[in-house]
């Protein structure tokens, strides 16, 4: 990679990691589509729509290619040939329902102190979310301009998505800790990008595990009644954001 290459996708991607920190900063008050969509609420289903878009055209024809490369790149046999790209995009899928049900289940209790470790539990996997994500900013499977800017595009709106469902979850305690909890995170993940490489094998694993994640945490914040989710938002941002990443592979 030369020089200006490297320059090029170190700005890129310092931006695009101040945008993911911003996303949870100041969330309440970023409205990036208040010219086509006024209201809030609809920006937000139109995000988790581009999100989902995002895994099911772009990540799963990745995670394809993956699995090829993981299963030649490790140094043992494989008696499933690299099923495991798939099988960690299901745990990451589960790991994030199971993260709810046990929110879910605190957040019921009676007692604060149930409740208090609730939200640090919650908060404690988004930051691992957060980080993960901005980490791959820096390796990602495919570490072009193109690639780059739909990978932050897609996970800026889908943060958007995540602070407000936190926000409301949440209430004060979000305001006070949570959002500069998450806010350092992205911001931690992308430094540890600048300052360490995952084998590629390892790399494929974490796409897998994030892959899984983004489409759960989409289902669980749009989808459910008392979320409030706009339907024809939610289909639009998916369609619309899949047929813009069709043309670009």
């Amino acid at each position: 990679m030369s020089f200006d290459t490297e320059t090029g996708v170190l700005f890129t991607t310092g931006v695009a990691a101040l945008a993911f920190a911003a996303a949870f900063l100041w969330g309440a008050r970023i409205h990036p589509l208040r010219a086509l969509i006024t209201d809030r609420r609809s920006i937000i289903s139109f995000s988790a729509g581009m999100s989902a878009a995002y895994v099911f055209v772009h990540l799963m024809p990745e995670l394809h290619g993956a699995r090829r490369a993981f299963a030649e790149s490790v140094t043992v046999s494989l008696p499933y040939e690299g099923v495991a790209i798939y099988f960690l995009a299901l745990i990451g899928f589960l790991s994030f329902y199971g993260l709810y049900h046990l929110r879910s289940r605190l957040r019921s209790a009676a007692e604060s102190e149930k409740e208090r470790l609730g939200f640090r539990l919650h908060i404690g996997g988004f930051a691992a979310y957060v980080s993960l994500m901005a980490y791959l900013l820096m390796h990602n499977l495919e570490q072009t301009q193109v690639a780059i800017g739909l990978y932050a595009v897609a996970i800026f709106f889908h943060f958007l998505t995540v602070d407000h469902t936190l926000r409301e979850e949440h209430g004060a305690l979000y305001e006070r800790i949570g959002r500069f909890v998450l806010a350092g995170a992205a911001l931690l993940g992308w430094g540890a990008g600048l300052l360490f490489s995952l084998p590629h094998h390892v790399l494929a694993l974490l796409v897998a595990f994030i892959s899984g994640s983004i489409i759960m945490n989409s289902v669980i914040m749009e989808l459910p009644s008392e979320k409030d989710g706009r339907f024809l938002p939610f289909v639009s941002g998916g369609i619309l954001y899949g047929l813009i990443l069709v043309p670009l592979g």
